[in-house]
């Protein structure tokens, strides 16, 4: 008897360690990320902590790092850019995209304020600081082939993208993939100017969730999604407290943040994945293919045929 009690209480033990959180507490870890407008305000309103969910935040500072986190495990949910979210399943990351936060125009080149170069063109022998993995490293990408030239072209510095920016003040190179809102704190603050920019080379906000966790808590799932409808709903309906948190959260003027949310971030466009997204990484895919980020052109159109999950986001609630 004494033997099956302590084979039970090891039962019950094990068990315990294998909870989803303490105290069976729902448990779910998410990025936040000052690209992702949507994700500061559900974690400065604890939404989700307010369900009974437990949940640890990670800082994303690039779709990079939301990456290698999802890849590790680090965070169950993470937004990236559409394009950097192709990359990382085509190249094993078993991820999903389970709702599209925004649509922003958060990429440009830029040069500084005393450059003379005007045109894509005229980087062609040049530096190039960019966030490899990320969207404005895609938005390169693409403006070169658009212009005649390929990745081989310039030397791309590999720099996150705060160094990159300083490393354009530095003059160390001659142009930078920005990201904002490092990009509109550069530009109203120290003229940098921003030479190139199309809106149809940036491929949208993708919030994607590890393969596992969709399997195993999709209840969690569907409340992320919910949050994240919830936030957008907010910001719409509060968009001075808005901009004053993207400016707490990321440290730039609410000149900066306004610019940001009311000028460059569409968060009007459909939660859910499908054919505006497949359209804009279509014509990304062979430009990941032509420059070796994905192993193979099969590999990478497997990854589009079954990157998108909708269920979630079709079934959205607010309340």
């Amino acid at each position: 008897m004494m033997k099956m009690a302590a084979a039970l209480a090891a039962v019950a033990l094990l068990a315990a360690g294998c909870s989803s959180g303490e105290g069976d507490k729902p448990e779910v870890k998410l990025d936040y990320a000052y690209y992702n407008p949507s994700s500061l305000v559900i974690r400065d309103q604890g939404w989700l902590e307010k369900e009974g969910v437990e949940t640890t935040w990670v800082l994303s500072a690039g779709s990079n790092k939301a990456n290698e986190n999802l890849r590790a495990g680090t965070i169950d949910v993470g937004s990236t850019a559409g394009a950097a979210a192709l990359q990382a399943r085509a190249n094993g990351t078993p991820i999903k995209a389970i709702e599209i936060y925004s649509h922003p125009e958060w990429a440009a080149l830029v040069t500084g304020k005393d450059s003379p170069i005007t045109s894509v063109a005229q980087l062609k022998g040049k530096k190039v600081a960019a966030t490899k993995g990320t969207d404005p490293y895609f938005f390169l990408l693409q403006a070169l082939r658009a212009n005649g030239l390929s990745g081989t072209d310039v030397e791309v510095v590999n720099l996150q993208h705060a160094d990159g920016e300083a490393a354009l003040k530095r003059g160390d190179v001659a142009a930078w993939a920005g990201l904002d809102p490092i990009m509109a704190t550069s530009e109203l603050t120290a003229g940098s100017k921003l030479f190139y920019r199309n809106t149809e080379f940036t491929s949208y906000g993708f919030l994607n969730a590890r393969e596992s966790f969709i399997k195993d808590h999709p209840d969690l799932a569907q409340k992320v999604v919910n949050a994240y409808e919830k936030a957008r709903a907010w910001i719409a309906a509060n968009p001075d407290e808005a901009v004053a948190l993207l400016a707490k959260e990321s440290g730039v003027t609410p000149e900066v943040a306004k610019v940001v949310l009311t000028q460059r971030t569409d968060l009007t466009v459909s939660p859910v994945p499908g054919a505006s997204q497949r359209a804009v990484l279509e014509q990304v895919l062979p430009v990941l293919v032509a420059e070796g980020q994905v192993k193979d052109e099969a590999a990478a159109k497997k990854a589009l045929d079954t990157l998108f999950d909708p269920q979630f986001a079709q079934k959205a609630d607010t309340r």
